[in-house]
């Protein structure tokens, strides 16, 4: 295993960095945020003429034919510029139909996630508000779906939800066109439109349900658990950057915070999560992309440290810009309330820390 990005990605990562700094200002973020939408159709579109809503599908269907490590490296740029609206969802979308869909289902609606003209969303958690296979209890009976799926991401802009149900006693997956759902948005503390969705009788074609067998299921989770533990790194690093900068700049008592010791130790330990956080997201991401045993292992051990060491990385960040970090008029508060989010899905510290208990049978 070499944890150097190799010269492809650091290209990818240097160019979306550039990019999205050109793009995705604190500007964007902010207005996103106020936006019945949630997202910017123009940025959408320019981020799909660069392929990157392609980047891990075969070139045969419309996509880039990239790794699974490759998004991951993408996706840490979008944590660092807090990149708002349903690219991650979509490419969890995109994970479960490679993994489980039949060649006619990927002929379908691949090429519509590659190049950006539907957008894809996934419904996983319920009323329960659980993360593991067990919570998933809505039923695909006599070909329709029913009940309610929460914190669905951005189901109101979403062409199609991938639900999560049960058929039997089998995992299945489901394409349904948002027209078919009610949806309801949720008021959050990443204002980053959650939404709850509400099932009644939708008629479900046969074409449109993928088996989701316990290994495929794995591989879906172990993917979208990564790529939220990317975005947190991403996001962790610019809000330790930003608090660094701003303890240089802010005076008290004659002289900058930054030459203080308290604040020199809060620094410290930062950059000391900061670079936990990319060590063990990148090792998970690796095992993931190359189908190691160790796979389920890395991925529950990283999400378990990059949800804890995110958080004490944006509460560092607040208390080295003391109250007014938590006014709206400070960048830094922006990426306080979206780690939560993050922080939360697919499962938190104690969440993950559970699953390496019962892998090691302790």
């Amino acid at each position: 295993m070499d944890l150097g990005l190799s010269e492809e990605q650091e290209l990818l990562k240097n160019s979306a960095r550039e990019f999205l700094e050109k793009e995705c200002p604190e500007e964007h973020v902010r207005a996103m945020e106020e936006d019945e939408k949630g997202y910017s159709p123009e940025l959408w579109k320019k981020m799909a003429d660069l392929g990157w809503q392609g980047l891990m599908i075969p070139e045969e269907h419309g996509g880039a034919g990239f790794s699974f490590l490759d998004l991951a490296v993408l996706v840490e740029e979008f944590g660092r510029a807090l990149v708002p609206g349903p690219f991650i969802p979509n490419q969890v979308a995109a994970a479960i139909i490679l993994a489980a869909g039949s060649d006619a289902q990927k002929k379908k609606y691949l090429p519509k996630l590659a190049d950006g003209s539907s957008i894809f969303t996934y419904a996983f958690t319920e009323p329960s508000g659980r993360w593991d296979r067990d919570g998933v209890q809505m039923k695909l009976e006599g070909g329709k779906l029913n009940g309610t799926k929460l914190f669905v991401p951005d189901a109101a802009v979403a062409d199609y939800i991938v639900t999560a149900a049960r058929k039997g006693n089998d995992m299945v997956a489901v394409v349904v066109p948002r027209s078919a759902v009610q949806v309801t948005v949720l008021k959050t503390i990443a204002s980053d439109k959650q939404a709850e969705v509400v099932y009644k009788d939708v008629a479900v074609a046969d074409d449109d349900v993928m088996a989701v067998p316990q290994a495929v299921g794995d591989t879906i989770r172990n993917q979208a658990t990564v790529l939220e533990c990317a975005y947190l790194v991403g996001l962790a690093q610019k809000d330790f950057e930003i608090s660094v900068n701003y303890a240089k700049e802010r005076v008290q008592f004659g002289r900058p915070i930054g030459s203080f010791q308290a604040i020199q130790h809060k620094a410290a330990d930062m950059v000391t999560d900061v670079d936990g956080m990319r060590f063990i997201m990148y090792k998970a991401a690796w095992a993931t992309s190359e189908g190691e045993d160790s796979a389920q292992m890395d991925v529950a051990m990283a999400k378990a440290w990059c949800s804890d060491a995110s958080r004490r990385v944006v509460a560092h960040g607040q208390q080295i810009h003391g109250g007014i970090g938590f006014t709206k008029d400070y960048v830094i508060q922006l990426f306080f309330r979206r780690q939560k989010r993050a922080e939360l899905f697919w499962g938190d510290g104690d969440f993950h820390r559970e699953r390496v208990a019962q892998m090691l049978e302790i």
